[in-house]
């Protein structure tokens, strides 16, 4: 996270896309986007552009993999070939397999999964666009996916990060500030709680930046929580409502 002379905050303390240090990118979320799945969602965040799709509670194959008590869940994240400048190598990564083990155990946390015992809960998400904060876009739609297939949940879950940037605590970073900023930091919660069921952390902050750096993340994942149920509402709003 070197950064080679680019300046990443103006004189106004403006980043380079024009938002303040605690404003979210531009978001858009579309649920029930694909017939053919049983639950689906369409993201656009930032320059981010994801798509997800939900298949089950059905049966698991193999057999021996069921787990007599609860559902399993398979999450698989990917980033499609086109979706970066250099053309990513097809077929799972370090990095993908990484943030779909995350991001399963992240979900597991509100789905009720014992309501669905020997069964499996398929959950794909497909990155046809990357910008940067990918694993949080890519969450945020498949929990979304997950509401939009009739799967009980204690909640969604909403992701969202927060980074440092010139010394300062920065919202939802953008590509050049995660390139080239100083911390990044993605979490996870169920916002009615607002327990948290991801946190990660790459580069350092002192404690207080800790501390802000926690706090500006759950208020931007709130923010974001209210476009998770607005795109839900707009999916099952009764006609001439």
């Amino acid at each position: 996270m070197k950064n080679p002379g680019i300046k990443l905050l103006d004189e106004n303390g403006k980043r380079l896309d024009g938002r303040g240090l605690k404003e979210l990118r531009p978001i858009t979320i579309k649920a029930g986007v694909l017939d053919r799945a049983d639950g689906s969602c369409y993201l656009e965040w930032g320059g981010n552009k994801v798509l997800a799709g939900v298949y089950g509670p059905r049966e698991v194959i193999p057999r021996h993999l069921a787990d007599p008590l609860k559902a399993r869940v398979v999450y698989r994240y990917n980033l499609a070939p086109f979706s970066v400048d250099e053309r990513a190598r097809p077929g799972p990564s370090r990095r993908s397999i990484e943030i779909s083990k995350v991001s399963r155990e992240a979900l597991e946390k509100a789905i009720f999964l014992e309501e669905f015992p020997k069964t499996q809960i398929d959950v794909y998400v497909e990155v046809l666009e990357a910008e940067a904060g990918t694993r949080c876009a890519a969450l945020t739609a498949a929990s979304v996916a997950l509401a939009d297939a009739g799967i009980p949940m204690r909640d969604l879950v909403t992701a969202c990060a927060a980074g440092k940037i010139e010394g300062k605590i920065a919202l939802d970073l953008m590509k050049e500030e995660d390139n080239y900023g100083e911390a990044d930091f993605p979490i996870a919660i169920m916002p009615r709680t607002k327990e948290i069921v991801l946190m990660q952390m790459d580069g350092n902050f002192t404690r207080e930046e800790l501390t802000e750096a926690l706090e500006t993340a759950i208020n931007g994942a709130m923010q974001v929580y209210e476009l998770q149920k607005k795109a839900l509402k707009e999916r099952y709003k009764i006609e001439g409502e």
